[in-house]
């Protein structure tokens, strides 16, 4: 059984707190069945990483980075043409020092 998507982002936001990390709701999306999207920051580094649920072929929900810049720019442009596509998306903005992003589920390699 799938969890709502406000109880899968409050799960994430407690996971990135206990760790120490700032975790924040930045889209509030629909509450049962909106996409999530996680941005991962390490602003002393200057990284940023997005992350996006996926479906593969073999049916397994996976997470995955859907686009190839880290620059956060490139990523809030991204997340802005998501929105006016699915107004219901969420978006977790989580800023950790070391760039962690929470997910306990898979989450696929960066493609190169």
């Amino acid at each position: 059984m799938l969890l709502s998507s406000d109880l899968w982002v409050a799960a994430l936001i407690r996971r990135a707190e206990q760790a120490g990390a700032f975790a924040v709701v930045a889209r509030k999306g629909d509450a049962r069945a909106g996409a999530v999207l996680v941005k991962a920051l390490d602003r002393r580094a200057g990284a940023a990483r997005l992350y996006a649920e996926a479906t593969r072929g073999d049916g397994e929900r996976v997470w995955m980075q859907p686009l190839g810049s880290q620059n956060e720019a490139d990523i809030d442009a991204y997340i802005g043409r998501a929105a006016r596509v699915d107004p219901d998306i969420w978006v977790v903005e989580i800023d950790d020092t070391q760039g962690r992003h929470f997910i306990a589920e898979p989450v696929e390699p960066a493609s190169s």
